[in-house]
């Protein structure tokens, strides 16, 4: 596997299929304690948005590293009072080893990176959210044995978590559904890319048709209507999304063996129900879960300790 150490993880095509593959396996062994690398470097959380499992996964994650974390609230730093991103990223970069960032526009994660000399990981911007989708695919192994060939389909806004599950489903020779209303499809670049990337033989499909799109799916995945900045429109998406509710009459179109996923957090009642997300087919907390434990390989990879 390429060496990842002082890398920047801006996107989920930073990293190769292999690279995936190997911080998956690097994953797995430090959750059964198999494996135990230490580090005494810092860690910088820098979030522009509310977060509960991103601050406390990454959080625990270096904790357990024995490392340090720093959380670096906008609201009480210079950077929130309009300090230039290129004057708090060269700053940062004197004191801390490696940042995550959580912020509304992919152009500022690029600057924070442009002017860190450290590694900088995106840890939610508007186009993507690439380590979300580490823990995904590290519970989807989990469950399947394999990720080669499974089919996910993904039901609901076209947004950050779609362009991830998109783009890595094609790096990992899954196959990608996505069904949303036309006017809520992903980014046409993000499509387009993600076609370029896929094997052979990978199916990507992108339709207005639920249960088109869940029929032999092994798994449904599904995320708010309305992400955090567009709450204003969050009523009017009500209606329009219904019919892509991931409940208990749509998951008996997939496979019998089908596994629910949710990024949360969720609204229930809308985009999944209580059944769904409570159902014995339901991996949600295990996915939650697996967000530490992928992002502790990722960690461990950048900072250059295993």
């Amino acid at each position: 596997m390429k060496d990842l150490q002082g890398k920047n993880f801006l996107g989920i095509t930073d990293l190769r299929g292999e690279e995936i593959r190997g911080l998956l396996q690097l994953a797995t062994q430090l959750k059964s304690s198999s494996l135990s690398p230490k580090s005494n470097q810092v860690l910088g959380l820098l979030f522009y948005k509310a977060s509960t499992r991103t601050r406390v996964s990454f959080s625990v994650a270096m904790y357990q590293l024995g490392g340090q974390v720093i959380d670096l609230n906008p609201n009480s730093t210079q950077v929130g009072r309009g300090e230039p991103i290129s004057d708090t990223a060269r700053v940062l970069d004197r004191y801390l080893d490696i940042l995550a960032v959580r912020t509304f526009r992919q152009q500022d994660l690029e600057a924070f990176a442009d002017y860190a000399q450290i590694p900088v990981i995106n840890a939610l911007s508007d186009l993507e959210h690439p380590c979300q989708v580490l823990g995904d695919l590290l519970t989807i192994q989990e469950c399947f044995g394999s990720l080669s060939g499974v089919t996910l389909t993904y039901l609901g806004d076209g947004n950050n978590v779609a362009h991830s599950l998109l783009l890595s489903c094609a790096l990992m020779g899954m196959n990608f559904r996505l069904a949303a209303p036309d006017v809520y499809q992903p980014d046409n670049s993000i499509v387009q890319k993600a076609k370029q990337l896929a094997r052979e033989g990978t199916e990507i499909t992108l339709t207005n048709e639920p249960k088109a799109a869940v029929r032999g799916a092994q798994v449904l995945y599904t995320d708010v209507w309305a992400s955090m900045g567009e709450e204003a429109s969050a009523n009017s998406r009500i209606p329009v999304f219904q019919p892509y509710q991931v409940n208990e009459q749509l998951l008996s179109e997939a496979e019998p063996e089908a596994i629910v996923l949710h990024c949360l957090p969720a609204h229930r009642g809308e985009e999944i129900t209580d059944a769904a997300i409570e159902g014995q087919q339901s991996q949600v907390w295990n996915q939650a879960e697996n967000r530490m434990h992928a992002q502790k390989a990722l960690l461990a990879k950048l900072l250059g300790i295993a």
